[in-house]
């Protein structure tokens, strides 16, 4: 099968500051996947560099088997960017953040058609969130911002979507709720990679995953690819792996064991901790 999106010794870096080096990563039709990585690893320069945001030092990018100019996006691409870098005060609501991508098949732009405004409006209903097409966008929940995004990053009928960091600021049920919703948009066929560096979300509802640091690290099921030692190379540190079934849980080595400074109670609190204990 022939990928979708393919890059080639790509490197990127900003000032003769080197970002990534040596770069050789293959997407196909309908894969899901998960970049993950440390902050700061060069995940969102990467991205961005596939999207034609940033120029590439040296290498490759390919989009169905054509080279694609520096600079230049692939031709059918969807993108949810961070929400740390969206205004949320501008002045603009749900529905019109959606038709802003649809400019591209605008003829009259920035007047968006009865076609514009029916596709956007489908989906934020297929993405859940139709209720809140009419509402400012920063009237909008966390979870709300998020699939607003997508719907925008969708309207332009892509057939891959990039999304960086999409749960960075979730709490666990929206996360949930959005890496379902992804996974139910690849099963209709839509080729997804998203940037994190939340390794237990990625273990739960990921079936691929790429370690990023600086460079490519390793790739494939998170069952094989989260190890000990892949994951001290990807973070910089020990990390502790725990597999029970088809389950995996993630934890920093140090972090995971219990603190001495957990001793240090005040003796009001020992008592009442004692007195507890006695009750039940």
């Amino acid at each position: 099968m022939q990928p979708i999106l393919e890059v080639k010794n790509l490197a990127c870096g900003y000032q003769n500051q080197p970002v990534f080096t040596a770069v050789d990563l293959k997407l196909y039709p309908g894969q899901l996947s998960g970049l993950v990585g440390p902050s700061g690893c060069g995940k969102s320069t990467f991205i961005k560099a596939i999207l034609g945001l940033v120029h590439p030092w040296a290498g490759e990018i390919w989009f169905r088997g054509r080279r694609l100019k520096p600079g230049v996006a692939p031709p059918k691409v969807g993108y949810v960017p961070q929400v740390e870098t969206v205004d949320w005060t501008f002045p603009v609501t749900a529905l019109e953040v959606v038709m802003m991508g649809r400019y591209q098949k605008q003829k009259m732009f920035p007047w968006a058609s009865l076609s514009d405004r029916l596709a956007a409006q489908e989906l934020l209903e297929r993405v859940g969130v139709a209720n809140v097409a009419h509402k400012p966008i920063g009237d909008l929940s966390g979870g709300q911002q998020q699939r607003v995004f997508i719907a925008r990053a969708l309207v332009g009928e892509p057939e891959i979507v990039l999304l960086d960091e999409p749960t960075s600021s979730s709490d666990l049920h929206v996360q949930h709720e959005l890496l379902h919703l992804l996974a139910n948009l690849n099963q209709q066929g839509l080729t997804i990679l998203l940037s994190t560096h939340d390794l237990n979300s990625v273990a739960t509802h990921l079936p691929w995953v790429i370690c990023f640091n600086h460079g490519l690290i390793s790739q494939g099921q998170p069952i094989d690819i989260f190890t000990p030692a892949n994951l001290e190379k990807t973070f910089g540190g020990e990390m502790v792996v725990f597999q029970q079934e088809d389950r995996i849980l993630i934890a920093s080595g140090g972090t995971s064991l219990r603190h001495q400074m957990q001793d240090n109670l005040p003796q009001i609190l020992k008592q009442a901790n004692s007195n507890h204990k006695i009750q039940n």
